[in-house]
């Protein structure tokens, strides 16, 4: 599990006992948890593609 699912999960747990309770505080920072999660598994996403280029690119190197 990445870090990013691990914002996702307790955001969504915060935002849901914040519904439940009426702490509208509770759930904004539920929320803004997801949105961070959402932010950083965008960030390894894009890692693992530059990783992916940068790979294919040595490779092409090799056959030359």
């Amino acid at each position: 599990m990445t870090e990013g699912t691990a914002d996702k999960i307790k955001g969504t747990i915060k935002e849901a006992a914040g519904k439940l309770t009426g702490d509208r505080r509770t759930e904004a920072e539920g929320k803004t948890d997801q949105v961070k999660g959402d932010v950083k598994n965008a960030g390894h996403d894009l890692k693992e593609a530059a990783k992916g280029v940068r790979d294919s690119l040595e490779e092409k190197d090799k056959r030359r």
